[in-house]
């Protein structure tokens, strides 16, 4: 199974913002829903955001408003833009299919919010 990779994470101050890329399998497939999720130290693996063309995007309560998501067709990637960034959001970010496919997670990219 082709896993998705993710890149773009970093350590940033509160305020802060990080744009991640995603690619994989199926990325560009528009009927395909491809979300973000993250996983705090000791939390559970969670939805953030979603995309699926033809309808809105989904946004989770704790980023709604302050993360983005996108397909950009020049790079065949699943963005999200991260602005405002706070010490919350340190995570390992992951995309993967929406309803998720467990043999497709990918290692991840971390990102720390600094206080």
């Amino acid at each position: 199974q082709v896993q998705f990779v993710e890149s773009g994470g970093g350590l940033v101050p509160a305020g802060g913002s990080l744009r991640l890329s995603c690619t994989g399998p199926g990325i560009m497939n528009r009927m395909r829903s491809i979300g973000w999720f993250r996983q705090a130290p000791g939390g559970q693996r969670a939805l953030v955001a979603s995309v699926l063309s033809f309808t809105a995007p989904y946004y989770s309560d704790a980023v709604k408003g302050r993360f983005t998501i996108s397909r950009d067709t020049s790079k065949n990637t699943v963005d999200l833009q991260m602005n405002f960034l706070q010490p919350q959001d340190t995570a390992v970010y992951y995309c993967n299919n929406v309803p998720a496919q467990t043999n497709s997670w990918g290692k991840g990219t971390q990102v720390t919010v600094s206080s």
